[in-house]
């Protein structure tokens, strides 16, 4: 992979998770001290649909304007614009409530992460394997 890709893209992580918990699919020896580092983009997916199901039934961040804020805190990113733009993509209220269940609204809404994250767009078939396997 090129160095020039987006550092999500390197590191199979398209939602640019940063380290702090064990996952499945890591990479054995890690290079990047920030962010994790998966062996495919499906276990970075996997891994990020892992987080929003916590966040949406045990903490109950369930608008795009709650998960978007934890994700990308504003002390480190724009995040009002980060919240504009998914919920543009989704095509809703940033303060609507989402349901994890509602696979097509949760694969969009990662599909929508995934682009401004790393300013590419995720193959969506990885995308439903990610939430299928979570």
């Amino acid at each position: 992979m090129k160095s020039t890709e987006p550092r999500g893209i390197r590191n199979n992580n398209p939602l640019n998770i940063r380290i702090g918990n064990t996952w499945l699919g890591e990479v054995p020896n890690p290079t990047d001290s920030e962010f994790e580092q998966f062996v495919s983009p499906f276990y970075g997916l996997r891994a990020a649909f892992c987080i929003l199901r916590r966040y949406i039934r045990r903490y109950h961040k369930d608008t795009v304007r709650s998960i978007v804020s934890t994700w990308a805190p504003a002390n480190e990113n724009q995040t009002d614009m980060y919240v504009g733009y998914v919920a543009r993509r989704l095509g809703i209220d940033p303060d609507a409530r989402l349901d994890y269940d509602d696979k097509e609204t949760m694969c969009s809404l990662v599909r929508a992460m995934a682009k401004y994250e790393c300013g590419q767009e995720v193959p969506s078939e990885l995308i439903i394997q990610g939430y299928n396997n979570a």
